[in-house]
């Protein structure tokens, strides 16, 4: 960026969007500030693993210079998919090659931990949760903490997730309820405690559903599985059933009833798993999702573009992230970089969206995809 004063670039959020595009910024020389509400790196789980495709995720993981220590860290073998009838009979097995490395699977923790490790130190401000942003849309901006600091920017990066406050200063877009829920489970040294589990899951992940329940499971790395327990529902399901998210009993009991006629094999999803479950609806943007160019806020990942979890979203996060600080590197202004970002991601993210709109209904759907091998994470 050939300017006079290096711009001051805030980025909003350290999820792996934010983090990818301070590390390629930093690369190219052109400093970026991290700002995230949680306390620090370690404040929650970071969830559980998704795949990084080879013409998204590992391109920009490419330009961050990070490709090869992802690939120390992934997990090949998680690839592997078996996709199964509510009778627990394998329809459809797919079992990687040896060297297919086109998505393998590394948890959410190890991807931040290795884009957080990467960056100089200082980048990240934890304890900064956004409260607004003000000043012209010319620039520059003033970002508003809830600890009362204050700071300025030429450009604000909302990379601050699905109740983005970024986006507030672009679109008036909100997520919306996509009538389908996902309740997830956790089983922790499943080859020792929940060897049946394991053995049903495989290296990978295995899915079922009957039209309208789903289920889908999926190993992580240190000898643990996530599963997620999928229902159309309205948004307040359990609470509507006069239960609590902590009321695991409860909560078992309902779904054992709706899961009645699953065999008891599979049902052990439901009856097996450690610890409370985890309330997790689905929401998504509306589409298309788009804004008039504004010179000094953008946004990326599902700030931009909040779509069903179907294994695009991080992929897509990372590739935004990549293009946006390429293009800060390579354009002469911040509002040349944003435009020519901008030009590319939208068109790119509303095809996408408009392929997965409604696309949730299909985790419960009996009908094999056309690549059965697709996650749902």
């Amino acid at each position: 960026m050939n300017t006079t004063a290096a711009p001051r670039i805030a980025i909003i959020g350290a999820g792996p969007g934010g983090l990818t595009c301070a590390r390629i910024l930093q690369r190219h020389g052109i400093a970026a500030a991290v700002y995230d509400r949680e306390t620090g790196p370690d404040a929650r789980n970071q969830g559980g693993t998704l795949d990084l495709h080879a013409d998204n995720g590992q391109i920009a993981l490419r330009e961050a210079g990070l490709l090869e220590e992802f690939f120390r860290l992934a997990r090949p073998e998680g690839q592997e998919m078996r996709q199964l009838d509510p009778a627990g009979a394998i329809l459809f097995h797919h079992v990687p090659e040896d060297g297919e490395r086109f998505k393998p699977e590394i948890d959410r923790g190890q991807l931040r931990d290795l884009l957080l490790d990467s960056l100089q130190p200082g980048t990240v401000r934890w304890g900064h949760a956004l409260r607004a942003i003000s000043g012209p849309e010319e620039g520059p901006r003033r970002l508003h903490f809830a600890d009362g600091s204050t700071v300025e920017a030429d450009l604000v990066v909302g990379a601050d997730g699905a109740w983005s406050k970024v986006r507030r200063v672009l679109s008036p877009a909100v997520p919306e309820y996509s009538g389908v829920s996902f309740l997830e489970a956790w089983f922790h040294r499943v080859e020792d405690q929940h060897p049946e589990i394991a053995e049903l899951v495989g290296q990978g992940g295995a899915a079922a559903a009957d039209g309208d329940r789903g289920l889908f499971a999926q190993r992580n790395s240190g000898d643990h599985i996530r599963a997620y327990l999928i229902q159309r529902v309205p948004v307040d399901w359990i609470t509507a059933a006069g239960l609590t998210p902590q009321d695991t009993g409860g909560i078992r009991a309902l779904l054992l009833e709706r899961y009645r006629d699953w065999s008891p094999r599979l049902r052990r999803l439901i009856t097996d798993n450690d610890g409370p479950y985890v309330d997790r609806p689905i929401f998504a943007l509306p589409v298309p999702h788009t804004w008039e160019h504004n010179p000094t806020v953008t946004l990326l990942g599902d700030a931009a573009h909040l779509m069903p979890p179907l294994g695009v979203g991080v992929n897509l996060a990372m590739l935004d992230a990549c293009e946006l600080a390429l293009g800060l590197a390579r354009h002469d202004t911040v509002d040349d970089a944003v435009h020519a970002y901008e030009q590319t991601m939208l068109p790119r993210s509303t095809e996408m969206a408009r392929l997965l709109d409604g696309a949730a209904e299909h985790l419960l759907s009996t009908r094999l995809p056309d690549s059965a091998a697709d996650g749902t994470h």
